[in-house]
């Protein structure tokens, strides 16, 4: 049934004037009419009755009428639900303690009851991850993507670069330095517990040890980010990396130290996906935000040369 019609009828009913109803749905008066004469035609009553004075439903026009009423509230209400705005941002974040997740927290303080929804799709890969954006699973996501992953109907802006950091016990030879480049890192172990083979981060960490002739590895069991800092402060050898806006607490006995990477500085670029024409006015406010926030880059950056972006 045509929801224009429905729709019409209602303002008919409501105006008691063809003219009036036309006015109001900003149409012709003929316009009116014909979609009268069409709902009529397909439920084979006559609804309207035009008199001198203008017009009055008909008997079986005044049983109709709630009910179209109904119908055309619910079109209303459901269009009203996928309306830019209407609903909060869904937004993945990939992981809480990281640098996109602390952005977008920043960016939600600053705006006091924005609404929006933080979600970690830990699981996915950026593949997938783009894959939950264009069906609509989430509305964005922080990844960095490799150009030909770049789905059709998917657009991304590099907001969010994350300067590479060692962080490593106070026993470790680099523990004192004010900061390192990454070809003093070479033959020290850095061990990155969790990357899971086929995602972004593991790809990363690969042109990574690649470019720089470094060592890096996963290997054993990854029981949590507690055990990584207890066993960072127990050793006098062992490193790992973290991004310079992720958010780590670890035991002040611990004595951790966190040594900045320079000449070039590795960064983690993780670029915002959203859907092609997305007009949420919260996406549009938080890629304005990031924007505008960024801190200023280092003087040399090293990133793959597989990022989009």
């Amino acid at each position: 049934m045509d929801v224009e019609a429905l729709r019409t009828f209602v303002t008919v009913a409501g105006t008691g004037h063809f003219q009036a109803a036309a006015d109001e749905l900003g149409v012709s008066q003929q316009a009116v009419s014909k979609r009268i004469a069409a709902l009529e035609r397909r439920l084979e009553v006559v609804l309207v009755v035009r008199t001198p004075r203008g017009s009055r439903l008909s008997p079986d026009g005044q049983v109709f009428l709630p009910h179209a009423r109904a119908a055309v509230a619910a079109v209303e209400r459901a269009e009203q639900s996928v309306r830019p705005g209407s609903r909060p941002l869904r937004i993945d974040v990939l992981n809480r303690r990281i640098l996109p997740a602390q952005a977008v927290h920043r960016f939600y303080r600053s705006r006091p009851g924005t609404e929006l929804d933080a979600v970690t799709l830990s699981d996915a890969n950026a593949a997938r991850a783009a894959r939950a954006v264009l069906e609509g699973t989430v509305d964005a996501s922080f990844r960095a993507l490799p150009a030909d992953r770049a789905p059709a109907g998917l657009s991304f802006e590099r907001l969010l670069d994350a300067p590479l950091e060692l962080l490593v016990g106070p026993g470790h030879p680099l523990a004192g330095s004010p900061a390192v480049t990454p070809a003093e890192l070479v033959g020290h172990r850095i061990w990155i517990p969790g990357i899971a083979p086929g995602t972004e981060w593991a790809s990363f960490y690969r042109s990574l040890a690649e470019t720089f002739g470094l060592s890096i590895d996963a290997l054993g069991p990854h029981f949590g980010d507690e055990a990584l800092m207890d066993a960072l402060a127990e050793s006098a050898s062992l490193a790992t990396l973290v991004g310079g806006g992720d958010r780590y607490l670890w035991p002040q006995t611990h004595d951790l130290r966190r040594v900045p990477l320079h000449d070039p500085t590795p960064v983690y670029p993780h670029l915002l996906l959203f859907r092609t024409g997305d007009r949420h006015p919260v996406l549009t406010a938080l890629r304005e935000h990031l924007r505008t926030t960024a801190p200023q880059a280092p003087r040399r950056v090293w990133t793959p040369e597989w990022v989009a972006g």
